[in-house]
């Protein structure tokens, strides 16, 4: 499913927004209104779930984590593993323990490979899952990064769990086109939410 929230679709040839020339400091970061998150029928109802921790170029997710704790719902976030393609969500204690985290080359907060945490697909699954990506179009498809991190995790979830869990993916407007290429490995999300126009 796909949400429309802004007028204007992507273009093919973009998917991210153009970086600030010259020493400009950066605009904060656009972000999907809380409010839309907040509102939406899958969030009011899941008690677990995941969400990304954003890069500079992925719509920012802080204020989605707090409001996943200040509702009592458990978070949990990606621990990837960079020599494959294997990615686990594992419990976020506190909004604020992501300052703690060490950081990975791609600079992504992120619990130690070693450190012991809970594990969602060990301790109950998960209802709701918030992806990132580069670029979406209407039919779900979803382009990510090329490593097939969620594509290879929504398979164990519907290996693990009695009903896969909802996916949402979060986006830029400029990230929605007509089509996106994929293979026969890539997984569909359920919905793409995207930036209220100004």
């Amino acid at each position: 499913m796909y949400r429309e929230m802004a007028a204007r679709t992507w273009h093919p040839q973009s998917n991210t927004r153009p970086p600030p020339s010259g020493t400009q400091a950066l605009p904060p970061p656009p972000m999907v209104s809380l409010e839309t998150v907040i509102a939406h029928s899958q969030y009011q109802k899941s008690q677990r779930i995941s969400i990304f921790l954003s890069m500079q170029d992925e719509i920012e997710t802080d204020e989605i984590i707090k409001d996943i704790f200040r509702r009592g719902k458990t978070c949990f976030i990606p621990r990837y593993r960079f020599q494959s393609n294997h990615m686990d969500m594992v419990r976020l204690a506190s909004p604020e323990e992501i300052a703690s985290l060490p950081k990975t080359s791609w600079n992504i907060p992120q619990p130690g490979e070693d450190e012991a945490r809970e594990d969602a697909l060990s301790t109950g699954g998960l209802d709701l899952i918030f992806m990132p990506g580069l670029g979406f179009d209407k039919q779900g498809h979803r382009l990510g990064r090329g490593r097939g991190y969620y594509d290879t995790f929504l398979r164990r979830c519907e290996q693990l769990q009695q009903a896969r869990p909802y996916t949402v993916a979060l986006a830029f407007k400029e990230q929605i086109c007509d089509q996106v290429p994929v293979d026969e490995h890539d997984m569909k999300v359920d919905e793409v939410l995207y930036e209220d126009t100004p």
